[in-house]
């Protein structure tokens, strides 16, 4: 097979923000792995350990992979020293706190995003930009919404509900995050329509991830969904509908994908995987781990009816992942569950 055509060469230096997050270690892995050198951002070098030590112990002692500390993503500037001398620029970051405060979220989330955008057209050596959205910036997932999801859908829903008045509960704080992806994405698209950067800009929206957390001791959000399940654990999960998942390992490859295929220009890549149910996932546990009583079972669920075209995300996983289209949902499961004891 001849080598794929690529928007930069072999070498050049990638800059993954929030390098220690679930997503962001996968996609600064995969470069890596790619022979692609890669700075990451983090808000404490020590926390990082994980990484340099272990994870991509080879890669940083040949000093492909780096790390630059940056405090405080959104503040002004606060990426203009990490962007110099990368040719892409893959913000991952994000506030994952989970505050169900939209004021505590929302404006931070924007100002990261604008930090990222305005350091990278100061850099002149930035030729991609690639933004991690979220498909809940698209749509939320309701029983009988029949909406075929495209480019140009937006969950205007969520902004409402993430903004509607105090007090601010607990159960507020998923809408917040999506609302802060909504509002992170649409400046996105502004500042390419309005500042006409010198670089690509692409945009990826993830389903729910699942898969193997390359951090085994400190899971994130997403990643900690099928260890609570084991632990008979249901408070954020809802086994009432089906619901699409992805895999990180596939989520990642699409990264990738969208920085380095030449054809990928001006993209909004929806990545929602396969329809599936937290039923379907349970049964796989139970059936991967027989002697886990505390797995529950719940009832068939209802089916979600909205879609969307994934013919062009699905071809880019073919043609850049390593598995010839999505991951089994088998196989993510037992890699997620590599944390269970």
């Amino acid at each position: 097979m001849s080598e794929l055509k690529t928007t930069i060469p072999k070498g050049s230096l990638v800059l993954v923000t929030g390098v220690t997050g679930f997503v962001a270690s996968h996609v600064a892995k995969q470069f890596l792995e790619r022979g692609y050198k890669v700075r990451g951002t983090v808000r404490d070098i020590a926390k990082a350990a994980w990484l340099v030590d272990d994870v991509l112990a080879p890669y940083f002692k040949d000093g492909a992979f780096e790390l630059a500390l940056v405090p405080d993503i959104s503040a002004a500037h606060s990426l203009d020293e990490a962007v110099k001398g990368v040719s892409a620029v893959v913000h991952v970051a994000t506030i994952g706190t989970f505050n169900p405060d939209p004021n505590q979220v929302v404006p931070q989330t924007v100002a990261g995003v604008t930090a990222a955008l305005e350091a990278a057209v100061k850099e002149p050596s930035v030729q991609q930009f690639l933004f991690t959205s979220s498909k809940g910036a698209v749509i939320i997932p309701v029983l009988g919404d029949d909406t075929v999801v495209g480019r140009d859908t937006w969950n205007d829903k969520t902004v409402q509900l993430a903004w509607a008045p105090p007090p601010y509960e607990p159960s507020r704080a998923m809408v917040v995050y999506f609302a802060s992806k909504f509002a992170a994405e649409k400046e996105v698209w502004k500042f390419a329509a309005e500042r006409k950067p010198h670089f690509t800009v692409n945009v990826v929206s993830p389903a729910a991830i699942l898969g193997e957390p390359l951090n085994k001791k400190q899971l994130s959000f997403s990643a900690s969904f099928i260890p609570d399940l084991y632990e008979g654990k249901t408070t954020f999960l809802d086994p009432s509908k089906t619901i699409y998942f992805t895999d990180v390992k596939d989520v990642a490859a699409l990264h990738v994908a969208a920085v380095l295929d030449p054809e990928v220009n001006n993209a909004r890549l929806h990545i929602w995987g396969q329809h599936s149910s937290w039923t379907e996932i349970a049964a796989i546990m139970r059936k991967l781990r027989p002697q886990q009583a505390s797995i529950p079972e719940f009832p068939t669920p209802k089916t979600l009816t909205i879609s969307t075209d994934q013919s062009e995300t699905l071809a880019l996983l073919k043609k850049w992942g390593s598995n010839g289209g999505w991951r089994p949902l088998e196989k993510t499961v037992a890699d997620n569950l590599s944390v269970c004891k």
